[in-house]
């Protein structure tokens, strides 16, 4: 993976990464049930909330996949034409072994390698909380420019950015509004639906969010 790098990225390549891929859910019944636990709702009833009038047919990729749970969770509503990108090899290895008609490959959020409007949606979750602020726009920007029609998104929401620390580390983990910074740097977006969704009891929460591009 050639191009740009950052300090985040070189962490999730490496044992960091790794670790985190192998002590989170494997299945889907198991993301399903870490999800009820934590947010009182299902990540596959989430998303059916979500998508439920996007074509199953369309093209969709996930920046930042892991090893391929979202996407599975999307072919297993139908969903026909998917794919991820991930900069964690072992990710991927572990996703071609658990699901395998799930297609992941090697990349970064800054340089997607696909055309303009290549993909009817694009989608990140849990990802673009681990881009420092400094280079966020970058990915947003490759985010918004192979996505043709809509840009989906489930991260850690702060109504201000926020640096928390991670496992004892500083410098890899930010919440804040990624809504509200997708519609600075995109007027044309228009907000087709947002949720907030609390951790446990509170006060911290995700939100999720879908944009349309003007057609």
């Amino acid at each position: 993976m050639a191009g740009k790098t950052t300090a985040q990225m070189d962490f999730w390549k490496g044992d960091f990464g790794t670790a985190y891929t192998d002590r989170n859910p494997q299945t889907v019944e198991e993301d399903d049930a870490s999800y009820v636990a934590e947010h009182g709702i299902s990540r596959t009833a989430m998303s059916e909330d979500f998508l439920a009038g996007i074509d199953r047919s369309s093209k969709i990729l996930e920046v930042g996949a892991n090893l391929g749970l979202q996407l599975e969770h999307l072919r297993q509503s139908g969903f026909t034409n998917l794919l991820g990108i991930e900069v964690n090899e072992h990710a991927i290895r572990q996703a071609k072994s658990i699901h395998p008609e799930v297609n992941i490959i090697p990349g970064t959020a800054f340089e997607l390698p696909f055309r303009d409007g290549w993909f009817d949606l694009v989608y990140t979750s849990g990802v673009l909380i681990h881009i420092a602020p400094k280079d966020l726009p970058d990915a947003m920007r490759e985010i918004y420019r192979v996505s043709k029609r809509y840009i989906w998104g489930f991260e850690y929401y702060a109504p201000t950015p926020t640096d928390i620390e991670y496992r004892g580390k500083k410098g890899f983990l930010w919440k804040r509004d990624f809504a509200a910074m997708y519609q600075e740097l995109f007027p044309d977006l228009k907000l087709v639906k947002v949720k907030r969704f609390l951790i446990g009891d509170g006060p911290n929460e995700n939100q999720m969010f879908l944009f349309e591009k003007p057609q």
